[in-house]
């Protein structure tokens, strides 16, 4: 199994995530579970059965929340080098063929948010790993579910300037 790097920040947000979903949110939905078998005959109780199906699926929500917390470690982005791209640089990209820019930050497990103007994405996509290491000048093929792209890294913005 990979292992992945996380920011403190990132850690204690996943922790609180699992947490409230097994103190909150599973005992909510045993009551429920428990209200709807007080109704009587289960084999006809759509309630009931929809109840234990969404028990189920918030069960294997905790467990991929468990997973990527296991696969994790935790990184002083302070103590990363600086001047290459690195776990927790915001990189900005220009494609080569469309002219265009972009700019990411590369995060760890519950810590990527697609929206906005830095999209903060996970350093096992495909962008992060292909642009690891590199610096600011150099050019990369970048191979991509969607096919491949040619990029020059513009600006690495080291972690906390």
């Amino acid at each position: 199994m990979d292992r992945n790097p996380i920011t403190r920040e990132g850690y204690d947000k996943l922790v609180a995530e699992i947490k409230h979903l097994e103190d909150v949110e599973m005992p909510l939905i045993a009551e429920k579970i428990a209200e709807a078998r007080a109704e009587g005959d289960l084999s006809e109780n759509a309630e009931y059965h929809g109840q234990r199906e969404a028990q189920g699926m918030l069960q294997a929500k905790i467990n991929s929340k468990k997973s990527k917390l296991a696969s994790c470690y935790i990184v002083d982005k302070a103590d990363m080098p600086k001047g290459v791209i690195t776990f927790g640089s915001t990189v900005t990209i220009k494609d080569i063929d469309l002219d265009e820019e972009e700019t990411y930050e590369f995060v760890g497990p519950g810590e990527e948010d697609y929206d906005g103007d830095i999209m903060k994405i996970l350093t096992s996509s495909p962008i992060a790993t292909a642009l690891m290491g590199k610096k600011e000048g150099d050019k990369v093929d970048i191979e991509l579910p969607r096919g491949s792209m040619s990029v020059e890294v513009v600006k690495i913005i080291d972690h906390g300037e």
